[in-house]
Protein backbone atom coordinates (compact mmCIF):
# COMPACT_ATOMS: atom_id res chain seq x y z
CA UNK A 1 0.00 0.00 0.00
CA UNK A 2 1.27 3.98 -0.78
CA UNK A 3 1.98 5.15 1.96
CA UNK A 4 0.63 8.94 3.17
CA UNK A 5 3.12 11.46 3.09
CA UNK A 6 2.84 14.49 5.71
CA UNK A 7 4.26 17.59 5.22
CA UNK A 8 3.71 21.47 5.55
CA UNK A 9 3.01 24.42 3.23
CA UNK A 10 5.56 27.29 2.76
CA UNK A 11 2.45 29.17 4.71
CA UNK A 12 2.93 27.08 7.81
CA UNK A 13 -0.17 24.62 6.89
CA UNK A 14 -0.50 21.27 7.07
CA UNK A 15 -0.93 19.04 3.72
CA UNK A 16 -0.89 15.33 3.09
CA UNK A 17 -0.54 13.57 0.07
CA UNK A 18 -0.18 9.77 -1.11
CA UNK A 19 3.20 8.76 -2.45
CA UNK A 20 1.61 7.55 -5.89
CA UNK A 21 1.92 9.16 -8.71
CA UNK A 22 -1.23 9.87 -10.48
CA UNK A 23 -0.55 12.16 -13.47
CA UNK A 24 2.77 13.24 -15.10
CA UNK A 25 3.07 15.45 -17.47
CA UNK A 26 6.55 17.77 -19.15
CA UNK A 27 6.97 19.67 -15.53
CA UNK A 28 4.86 18.33 -12.93
CA UNK A 29 4.34 14.63 -10.97
CA UNK A 30 1.00 14.85 -9.47
CA UNK A 31 -0.47 13.01 -5.70
CA UNK A 32 -3.62 12.75 -4.48
CA UNK A 33 -4.25 13.77 -0.88
CA UNK A 34 -6.06 10.92 1.27
CA UNK A 35 -9.45 12.14 0.32
CA UNK A 36 -8.95 12.98 -3.07
CA UNK A 37 -10.31 16.64 -2.22
CA UNK A 38 -7.04 18.28 -3.47
CA UNK A 39 -4.04 17.61 -5.13
CA UNK A 40 -0.35 17.90 -4.60
CA UNK A 41 2.11 18.50 -7.72
CA UNK A 42 6.16 18.48 -7.26
CA UNK A 43 8.00 20.51 -10.10
CA UNK A 44 10.57 17.14 -11.47
CA UNK A 45 13.26 20.31 -11.95
CA UNK A 46 14.61 23.05 -9.84
CA UNK A 47 12.59 26.16 -9.86
CA UNK A 48 14.94 29.39 -10.03
CA UNK A 49 14.12 32.93 -7.80
CA UNK A 50 11.74 34.44 -10.19
CA UNK A 51 9.90 30.86 -10.86
CA UNK A 52 9.65 30.90 -6.89
CA UNK A 53 8.49 34.65 -6.58
CA UNK A 54 5.88 33.75 -9.36
CA UNK A 55 4.21 31.14 -7.78
CA UNK A 56 4.21 32.77 -4.30
CA UNK A 57 1.96 36.00 -6.19
CA UNK A 58 -0.02 33.34 -7.82
CA UNK A 59 -0.78 31.16 -4.41
CA UNK A 60 -0.79 34.92 -2.70
CA UNK A 61 -1.84 37.86 -3.74
CA UNK A 62 -3.23 37.42 -7.56
CA UNK A 63 -5.20 34.52 -5.64
CA UNK A 64 -6.44 36.96 -3.05
CA UNK A 65 -7.42 39.64 -5.62
CA UNK A 66 -9.62 37.06 -7.68
CA UNK A 67 -11.24 34.85 -4.90
CA UNK A 68 -11.01 36.96 -2.27
CA UNK A 69 -13.22 39.97 -3.38
CA UNK A 70 -17.32 40.08 -3.61
CA UNK A 71 -18.32 37.38 -6.49
CA UNK A 72 -15.27 35.53 -5.74
CA UNK A 73 -17.04 31.96 -4.85
CA UNK A 74 -17.58 31.87 -8.70
CA UNK A 75 -14.07 32.10 -10.06
CA UNK A 76 -13.43 28.94 -7.88
CA UNK A 77 -15.82 26.93 -10.47
CA UNK A 78 -13.44 28.25 -13.59
CA UNK A 79 -10.34 28.25 -12.15
CA UNK A 80 -8.26 25.25 -10.58
CA UNK A 81 -6.14 27.84 -8.74
CA UNK A 82 -3.04 26.22 -6.83
CA UNK A 83 -3.48 27.25 -2.82
CA UNK A 84 0.19 26.81 -1.57
CA UNK A 85 3.38 26.41 -2.02
CA UNK A 86 5.28 23.53 -0.16
CA UNK A 87 9.14 21.89 -0.25
CA UNK A 88 9.46 18.86 0.56
CA UNK A 89 12.76 16.61 0.49
CA UNK A 90 14.39 19.18 -1.78
CA UNK A 91 11.35 19.19 -4.77
CA UNK A 92 9.29 22.42 -4.60
CA UNK A 93 5.30 21.61 -5.06
CA UNK A 94 1.85 23.20 -5.31
CA UNK A 95 -1.72 22.15 -3.49
CA UNK A 96 -4.28 22.96 -5.95
CA UNK A 97 -8.23 22.03 -5.56
CA UNK A 98 -9.26 18.04 -7.09
CA UNK A 99 -10.77 19.28 -10.58
CA UNK A 100 -14.41 18.61 -9.72
CA UNK A 101 -15.95 14.93 -11.09
CA UNK A 102 -17.87 16.25 -14.32
CA UNK A 103 -14.71 17.19 -15.22
CA UNK A 104 -14.00 13.53 -15.78
CA UNK A 105 -15.37 11.12 -18.76
CA UNK A 106 -18.76 9.30 -17.41
CA UNK A 107 -19.03 7.13 -20.49
CA UNK A 108 -15.35 6.75 -22.01
CA UNK A 109 -15.44 6.46 -25.85
CA UNK A 110 -17.17 4.15 -28.28
CA UNK A 111 -16.89 0.48 -28.83
CA UNK A 112 -16.56 -0.33 -24.93
CA UNK A 113 -14.48 2.45 -24.54
CA UNK A 114 -11.73 1.96 -27.23
CA UNK A 115 -9.46 4.93 -25.99
CA UNK A 116 -9.32 3.91 -22.29
CA UNK A 117 -10.57 7.55 -21.48
CA UNK A 118 -13.16 6.72 -18.53
CA UNK A 119 -12.14 8.81 -15.65
CA UNK A 120 -9.87 10.08 -17.37
CA UNK A 121 -10.09 14.57 -17.52
CA UNK A 122 -12.14 15.71 -20.30
CA UNK A 123 -9.37 17.52 -22.53
CA UNK A 124 -11.33 20.25 -24.85
CA UNK A 125 -9.70 18.53 -27.66
CA UNK A 126 -11.98 15.86 -28.01
CA UNK A 127 -15.08 18.14 -28.26
CA UNK A 128 -13.12 20.73 -31.14
CA UNK A 129 -12.74 17.67 -33.77
CA UNK A 130 -15.42 16.67 -36.00
CA UNK A 131 -13.17 13.38 -36.40
CA UNK A 132 -13.10 12.42 -32.83
CA UNK A 133 -16.04 13.75 -31.85
CA UNK A 134 -17.90 11.30 -34.69
CA UNK A 135 -15.38 8.46 -34.36
CA UNK A 136 -15.05 7.97 -30.49
CA UNK A 137 -17.32 10.14 -28.45
CA UNK A 138 -19.77 8.87 -26.40
CA UNK A 139 -23.38 11.11 -27.75
CA UNK A 140 -23.65 11.35 -24.21
CA UNK A 141 -20.45 13.55 -23.20
CA UNK A 142 -21.04 15.01 -25.96
CA UNK A 143 -23.89 18.06 -24.89
CA UNK A 144 -25.62 20.08 -27.99
CA UNK A 145 -24.89 23.12 -29.51
CA UNK A 146 -26.74 25.11 -26.77
CA UNK A 147 -23.87 23.25 -23.85
CA UNK A 148 -21.02 24.71 -26.59
CA UNK A 149 -21.95 28.35 -26.55
CA UNK A 150 -22.09 28.37 -22.51
CA UNK A 151 -18.79 26.34 -22.52
CA UNK A 152 -17.16 29.18 -24.39
CA UNK A 153 -19.01 31.82 -22.29
CA UNK A 154 -17.76 30.20 -19.09
CA UNK A 155 -14.08 30.35 -20.77
CA UNK A 156 -14.44 34.32 -21.85
CA UNK A 157 -15.58 35.21 -18.97
CA UNK A 158 -12.28 33.04 -16.90
CA UNK A 159 -9.83 34.73 -19.64
CA UNK A 160 -11.50 38.38 -19.23
CA UNK A 161 -11.68 37.83 -14.99
CA UNK A 162 -7.40 37.34 -15.67
CA UNK A 163 -7.08 39.97 -18.02
CA UNK A 164 -8.70 42.34 -15.68
CA UNK A 165 -6.13 40.89 -12.74
CA UNK A 166 -3.22 41.74 -15.15
CA UNK A 167 -2.32 38.44 -16.06
CA UNK A 168 -2.04 36.79 -19.18
CA UNK A 169 -2.30 32.74 -19.42
CA UNK A 170 0.17 32.59 -22.04
CA UNK A 171 -0.52 28.67 -23.12
CA UNK A 172 -4.79 28.29 -23.42
CA UNK A 173 -5.53 25.83 -25.61
CA UNK A 174 -7.50 22.60 -25.73
CA UNK A 175 -5.32 20.79 -23.35
CA UNK A 176 -5.01 23.25 -20.39
CA UNK A 177 -8.55 24.11 -21.01
CA UNK A 178 -11.61 21.41 -19.54
CA UNK A 179 -14.83 21.30 -20.92
CA UNK A 180 -18.21 19.27 -19.60
CA UNK A 181 -20.58 20.33 -23.44
CA UNK A 182 -23.10 18.59 -21.41
CA UNK A 183 -23.63 20.51 -18.83
CA UNK A 184 -21.98 23.82 -20.38
CA UNK A 185 -19.35 24.16 -18.61
CA UNK A 186 -15.41 24.46 -18.61
CA UNK A 187 -12.76 25.17 -15.95
CA UNK A 188 -8.72 26.65 -16.66
CA UNK A 189 -6.01 24.82 -15.33
CA UNK A 190 -2.42 24.84 -15.32
CA UNK A 191 -2.41 28.67 -14.32
CA UNK A 192 1.06 28.29 -12.36
CA UNK A 193 2.67 29.49 -15.06
CA UNK A 194 0.65 33.10 -15.85
CA UNK A 195 2.58 35.73 -17.56
CA UNK A 196 2.69 39.27 -15.59
CA UNK A 197 3.85 41.34 -18.33
CA UNK A 198 7.21 43.63 -17.39
CA UNK A 199 7.61 41.07 -14.71
CA UNK A 200 7.20 37.36 -14.93
CA UNK A 201 8.13 36.13 -18.79
CA UNK A 202 6.20 33.33 -19.58
CA UNK A 203 7.77 29.67 -19.40
CA UNK A 204 6.80 28.69 -22.62
CA UNK A 205 5.12 29.86 -26.13
CA UNK A 206 2.08 27.97 -26.13
CA UNK A 207 0.26 25.00 -27.53
CA UNK A 208 0.68 24.14 -31.44
CA UNK A 209 -2.76 25.28 -33.13
CA UNK A 210 -2.77 28.38 -30.47
CA UNK A 211 0.05 30.35 -30.61
CA UNK A 212 -0.48 33.78 -31.97
CA UNK A 213 0.79 34.12 -35.43
CA UNK A 214 3.35 36.63 -34.78
CA UNK A 215 5.05 34.25 -31.93
CA UNK A 216 5.47 31.90 -34.46
CA UNK A 217 6.89 33.95 -37.09
CA UNK A 218 9.51 35.60 -34.80
CA UNK A 219 10.16 31.63 -32.06
CA UNK A 220 13.68 31.44 -34.01
CA UNK A 221 14.73 34.95 -32.46
CA UNK A 222 16.49 34.50 -29.23
CA UNK A 223 14.25 35.66 -25.74
CA UNK A 224 16.03 38.52 -25.04
CA UNK A 225 15.30 39.80 -29.13
CA UNK A 226 13.44 42.69 -29.24
CA UNK A 227 12.05 41.75 -32.16
CA UNK A 228 10.93 38.47 -30.46
CA UNK A 229 7.01 38.24 -29.63
CA UNK A 230 6.14 36.30 -26.59
CA UNK A 231 2.77 35.11 -24.62
CA UNK A 232 0.81 37.91 -23.50
CA UNK A 233 -2.90 39.72 -23.41
CA UNK A 234 -2.89 39.29 -26.73
CA UNK A 235 -1.71 36.21 -27.94
CA UNK A 236 -4.63 34.81 -25.35
CA UNK A 237 -6.72 36.56 -27.49
CA UNK A 238 -6.07 34.94 -30.48
CA UNK A 239 -6.01 31.61 -28.65
CA UNK A 240 -9.48 32.17 -27.10
CA UNK A 241 -10.75 33.50 -30.73
CA UNK A 242 -9.39 29.73 -31.79
CA UNK A 243 -10.78 28.07 -29.16
CA UNK A 244 -14.34 29.36 -29.32
CA UNK A 245 -14.48 29.21 -33.58
CA UNK A 246 -13.60 25.46 -32.67
CA UNK A 247 -15.92 24.61 -30.47
CA UNK A 248 -19.02 25.85 -32.24
CA UNK A 249 -17.63 24.53 -35.66
CA UNK A 250 -15.28 21.39 -34.55
CA UNK A 251 -12.64 22.51 -37.35
CA UNK A 252 -9.60 24.69 -36.84
CA UNK A 253 -9.90 28.09 -38.87
CA UNK A 254 -5.78 28.18 -40.32
CA UNK A 255 -5.59 24.57 -41.05
CA UNK A 256 -6.75 24.74 -44.89
CA UNK A 257 -5.05 23.51 -48.50
CA UNK A 258 -2.59 26.32 -48.54
CA UNK A 259 0.60 24.47 -48.97
CA UNK A 260 3.92 27.04 -48.45
CA UNK A 261 6.77 24.79 -48.68
CA UNK A 262 6.07 21.47 -50.83
CA UNK A 263 10.10 20.43 -49.90
CA UNK A 264 9.94 21.20 -45.60
CA UNK A 265 7.11 20.39 -43.65
CA UNK A 266 8.59 22.02 -40.77
CA UNK A 267 8.97 25.61 -42.48
CA UNK A 268 6.03 25.11 -44.26
CA UNK A 269 4.07 24.61 -40.61
CA UNK A 270 6.18 28.20 -39.48
CA UNK A 271 4.46 29.66 -42.13
CA UNK A 272 0.84 28.73 -42.48
CA UNK A 273 0.48 29.10 -38.70
CA UNK A 274 2.47 32.51 -38.72
CA UNK A 275 3.95 34.90 -41.28
CA UNK A 276 1.36 33.73 -43.88
CA UNK A 277 -1.29 32.68 -41.82
CA UNK A 278 -4.78 33.65 -43.34
CA UNK A 279 -8.06 32.46 -42.02
CA UNK A 280 -9.69 28.95 -44.14
CA UNK A 281 -13.19 31.45 -44.69
CA UNK A 282 -11.66 34.78 -45.96
CA UNK A 283 -13.80 36.11 -47.66
CA UNK A 284 -11.70 37.59 -50.67
CA UNK A 285 -9.01 35.07 -50.55
CA UNK A 286 -10.21 31.56 -50.89
CA UNK A 287 -6.63 30.42 -51.62
CA UNK A 288 -6.78 28.36 -48.20
CA UNK A 289 -10.08 27.20 -48.40
CA UNK A 290 -10.76 23.39 -47.28
CA UNK A 291 -10.04 20.60 -50.09
CA UNK A 292 -13.50 18.90 -49.15
CA UNK A 293 -11.85 15.89 -51.59
CA UNK A 294 -8.98 15.35 -48.95
CA UNK A 295 -10.70 15.13 -45.53
CA UNK A 296 -12.09 11.72 -44.01
CA UNK A 297 -15.86 11.19 -43.75
CA UNK A 298 -15.64 11.84 -39.93
CA UNK A 299 -14.37 15.38 -40.41
CA UNK A 300 -18.12 16.00 -42.88
CA UNK A 301 -20.11 18.55 -42.83
CA UNK A 302 -18.42 20.46 -40.38
CA UNK A 303 -15.39 20.48 -42.68
CA UNK A 304 -17.23 22.02 -45.45
CA UNK A 305 -17.33 25.80 -44.97
CA UNK A 306 -20.03 26.36 -47.62
CA UNK A 307 -22.54 23.85 -45.58
CA UNK A 308 -21.03 25.00 -41.84
CA UNK A 309 -20.28 29.24 -42.41
CA UNK A 310 -19.11 30.79 -39.71
CA UNK A 311 -21.74 32.93 -39.90
CA UNK A 312 -24.21 29.99 -38.08
CA UNK A 313 -23.09 31.77 -35.43
CA UNK A 314 -25.25 34.30 -35.74
CA UNK A 315 -25.02 38.11 -36.09
CA UNK A 316 -22.84 38.78 -32.69
CA UNK A 317 -20.39 36.35 -32.96
CA UNK A 318 -19.46 35.80 -36.85
CA UNK A 319 -18.43 39.64 -37.03
CA UNK A 320 -15.71 38.98 -33.78
CA UNK A 321 -14.51 35.88 -35.65
CA UNK A 322 -13.97 38.68 -38.75
CA UNK A 323 -12.02 40.83 -36.62
CA UNK A 324 -9.68 37.86 -34.96
CA UNK A 325 -9.10 35.94 -37.89
CA UNK A 326 -9.23 39.09 -40.59
CA UNK A 327 -8.42 41.74 -39.18
CA UNK A 328 -6.51 41.10 -35.78
CA UNK A 329 -4.93 37.82 -37.01
CA UNK A 330 -1.44 39.97 -37.97
CA UNK A 331 -2.48 42.71 -35.90
CA UNK A 332 -2.84 42.04 -32.50
CA UNK A 333 -4.26 45.37 -31.11
CA UNK A 334 -7.21 44.81 -33.46
CA UNK A 335 -8.32 40.88 -31.72
CA UNK A 336 -11.84 41.03 -29.95
CA UNK A 337 -11.46 41.32 -26.13
CA UNK A 338 -12.29 38.24 -24.14
CA UNK A 339 -14.77 41.24 -22.57
CA UNK A 340 -16.30 41.75 -26.32
CA UNK A 341 -16.54 37.22 -26.76
CA UNK A 342 -18.16 37.46 -23.56
CA UNK A 343 -21.03 39.96 -24.23
CA UNK A 344 -21.44 38.29 -27.51
CA UNK A 345 -21.84 34.78 -26.19
CA UNK A 346 -24.73 36.18 -24.11
CA UNK A 347 -26.68 38.35 -26.85
CA UNK A 348 -26.19 34.58 -28.91
CA UNK A 349 -27.73 32.39 -26.44
CA UNK A 350 -30.33 34.76 -26.43
CA UNK A 351 -31.06 34.59 -29.94
CA UNK A 352 -31.04 30.54 -29.89
CA UNK A 353 -34.25 28.21 -30.92
CA UNK A 354 -35.02 24.72 -30.11
CA UNK A 355 -34.61 22.93 -33.05
CA UNK A 356 -38.19 21.09 -34.43
CA UNK A 357 -36.89 18.02 -35.68
CA UNK A 358 -36.15 15.58 -32.07
CA UNK A 359 -33.02 13.92 -33.64
CA UNK A 360 -31.19 16.94 -35.01
CA UNK A 361 -27.63 16.34 -33.31
CA UNK A 362 -27.44 19.93 -31.85
CA UNK A 363 -30.67 20.44 -30.80
CA UNK A 364 -30.32 24.49 -31.00
CA UNK A 365 -29.23 26.87 -33.49
CA UNK A 366 -29.28 31.09 -33.29
CA UNK A 367 -31.92 31.75 -34.98
CA UNK A 368 -32.11 34.12 -38.42
CA UNK A 369 -35.22 35.35 -39.54
CA UNK A 370 -33.21 37.38 -42.70
CA UNK A 371 -34.22 34.33 -44.36
CA UNK A 372 -36.70 31.73 -44.28
CA UNK A 373 -35.82 30.22 -40.75
CA UNK A 374 -34.42 26.72 -40.96
CA UNK A 375 -31.74 24.85 -38.48
CA UNK A 376 -28.36 24.98 -40.35
CA UNK A 377 -27.66 21.44 -38.69
CA UNK A 378 -30.02 19.13 -40.22
CA UNK A 379 -32.07 21.60 -42.44
CA UNK A 380 -35.78 21.76 -40.83
CA UNK A 381 -37.10 24.88 -41.17
CA UNK A 382 -39.15 26.39 -38.42
CA UNK A 383 -42.84 26.09 -38.55
CA UNK A 384 -45.16 28.23 -36.70
CA UNK A 385 -45.34 31.70 -35.12
CA UNK A 386 -42.66 32.78 -33.09
CA UNK A 387 -42.16 36.34 -30.80
CA UNK A 388 -38.94 37.83 -31.12
CA UNK A 389 -38.49 40.59 -28.35
CA UNK A 390 -36.42 43.84 -29.71
CA UNK A 391 -34.88 45.09 -26.44
CA UNK A 392 -34.64 48.98 -26.12
CA UNK A 393 -33.19 50.80 -23.03
CA UNK A 394 -34.43 53.85 -21.60
CA UNK A 395 -31.78 56.69 -22.02
CA UNK A 396 -34.38 59.68 -20.37
CA UNK A 397 -37.52 59.82 -19.20
CA UNK A 398 -39.48 58.27 -21.68
CA UNK A 399 -37.25 57.74 -24.62
CA UNK A 400 -36.15 54.50 -25.43
CA UNK A 401 -33.28 53.60 -27.56
CA UNK A 402 -32.06 49.77 -29.43
CA UNK A 403 -29.86 47.92 -27.27
CA UNK A 404 -29.27 45.86 -30.75
CA UNK A 405 -30.11 43.07 -28.51
CA UNK A 406 -33.21 40.52 -29.35
CA UNK A 407 -34.70 37.69 -26.97
CA UNK A 408 -35.80 34.69 -29.09
CA UNK A 409 -38.84 33.09 -27.08
CA UNK A 410 -39.63 29.75 -26.97
CA UNK A 411 -42.25 27.59 -24.77
CA UNK A 412 -39.97 27.81 -21.70
CA UNK A 413 -38.23 30.18 -22.14
CA UNK A 414 -36.88 32.56 -19.50
CA UNK A 415 -37.18 35.73 -18.32
CA UNK A 416 -34.39 37.01 -15.85
CA UNK A 417 -33.66 40.43 -14.37
CA UNK A 418 -30.83 41.09 -16.83
CA UNK A 419 -33.28 41.50 -19.79
CA UNK A 420 -35.94 44.03 -17.80
CA UNK A 421 -32.69 46.27 -17.41
CA UNK A 422 -29.57 46.97 -18.87
CA UNK A 423 -27.70 48.14 -15.92
CA UNK A 424 -27.66 44.23 -15.20
CA UNK A 425 -25.41 42.27 -16.40
CA UNK A 426 -25.28 38.17 -16.53
CA UNK A 427 -22.21 37.93 -15.11
CA UNK A 428 -20.43 37.15 -11.58
CA UNK A 429 -21.57 40.15 -9.75
CA UNK A 430 -25.39 38.88 -10.00
CA UNK A 431 -26.70 38.68 -6.84
CA UNK A 432 -28.97 35.55 -5.53
CA UNK A 433 -31.92 37.53 -6.20
CA UNK A 434 -30.97 38.79 -9.65
CA UNK A 435 -30.38 34.93 -10.35
CA UNK A 436 -33.36 33.84 -9.94
CA UNK A 437 -36.19 34.55 -13.14
CA UNK A 438 -39.11 37.56 -13.13
CA UNK A 439 -41.37 35.31 -16.07
CA UNK A 440 -41.39 33.38 -18.68
CA UNK A 441 -43.01 32.53 -21.87
CA UNK A 442 -45.35 29.82 -22.97
CA UNK A 443 -47.48 28.31 -25.89
CA UNK A 444 -51.18 27.55 -25.30
CA UNK A 445 -54.00 27.24 -27.93
CA UNK A 446 -51.83 28.63 -30.33
CA UNK A 447 -51.40 31.51 -28.54
CA UNK A 448 -48.14 33.08 -26.94
CA UNK A 449 -48.28 34.40 -23.35
CA UNK A 450 -45.69 36.04 -20.89
CA UNK A 451 -45.91 35.21 -17.53
CA UNK A 452 -44.90 37.55 -15.07
CA UNK A 453 -43.57 35.83 -11.79
CA UNK A 454 -41.92 38.91 -9.95
CA UNK A 455 -41.60 41.89 -12.22
CA UNK A 456 -43.16 45.46 -10.61
CA UNK A 457 -43.68 48.09 -13.22
CA UNK A 458 -44.68 44.94 -16.27
CA UNK A 459 -46.82 46.95 -18.44
CA UNK A 460 -47.95 46.54 -21.71
CA UNK A 461 -46.82 49.98 -23.23
CA UNK A 462 -49.06 49.60 -26.19
CA UNK A 463 -52.36 49.67 -24.11
CA UNK A 464 -51.07 51.08 -20.53
CA UNK A 465 -52.27 47.93 -18.84
CA UNK A 466 -50.38 47.14 -16.41
CA UNK A 467 -49.69 43.12 -15.91
CA UNK A 468 -49.27 42.90 -12.06
CA UNK A 469 -47.43 39.82 -10.29
CA UNK A 470 -49.01 36.11 -10.89
CA UNK A 471 -50.83 37.12 -13.89
CA UNK A 472 -50.30 36.95 -18.02
CA UNK A 473 -49.60 39.00 -21.15
CA UNK A 474 -51.04 37.88 -24.35
CA UNK A 475 -48.03 38.37 -26.36
CA UNK A 476 -49.24 40.25 -30.17
CA UNK A 477 -47.06 41.45 -32.95
CA UNK A 478 -46.22 45.33 -33.40
CA UNK A 479 -46.89 45.14 -29.16
CA UNK A 480 -44.74 47.19 -27.10
CA UNK A 481 -44.18 45.70 -23.34
CA UNK A 482 -42.32 48.06 -20.40
CA UNK A 483 -40.36 45.57 -18.68
CA UNK A 484 -38.76 47.87 -15.74
CA UNK A 485 -39.11 51.74 -14.96
CA UNK A 486 -36.42 52.35 -13.05
CA UNK A 487 -32.97 53.78 -14.74
CA UNK A 488 -31.61 51.32 -17.46
CA UNK A 489 -35.09 49.71 -17.15
CA UNK A 490 -36.24 47.89 -20.72
CA UNK A 491 -39.42 48.15 -23.66
CA UNK A 492 -39.55 45.17 -25.30
CA UNK A 493 -41.39 46.00 -29.30
CA UNK A 494 -42.80 42.01 -30.63
CA UNK A 495 -42.06 40.93 -33.75
CA UNK A 496 -43.81 37.70 -34.91
CA UNK A 497 -42.39 35.95 -37.31
CA UNK A 498 -44.11 33.05 -39.34
CA UNK A 499 -42.55 29.76 -40.65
Amino acid sequence: MPQVITSTTLDGQPVEFVDDIIGSGAMKEVYFAPDRSYVVAFYKTAQDFQARDRLRMITGSYRESIFEQIGGDYWRELFCWPSAMLEHDGRLGIVAPTYPSHFFFEHGSKNNDMLKIKGREKEGKWFAAAGLRQRFMDPRELGDWLGHLKVCLMLARAVRRLHMAGLAHSDLSYKNVLVDPSRGLACIIDVDGLVVPGKYPPDVVGTPDFIAPEVVATSHLPKDDPSRQLPRRETDQHALAVLIYMYLLYRHPLRGRKVHDPNDEQRDETLSMGERALFIEHPSDYSNRIRIDNVKPSDLPWADTEQRPYSLCGPYLSPLFERAFIDGLHAPAARPSANDWETALVKTVDLIQPCQNPDCEQQWYVFDNSTKPRCPFCGTPFRGQLPVLNLYSARHEGRFRPDNHRLMVWTGQSLFPWHANNRIAPNERLSEEQKRRVGYFVLHQERWWLVNESLPDLMDATTKTPIPSGSQLEIKDGQQILLAREDGGRLAVVQMVAG
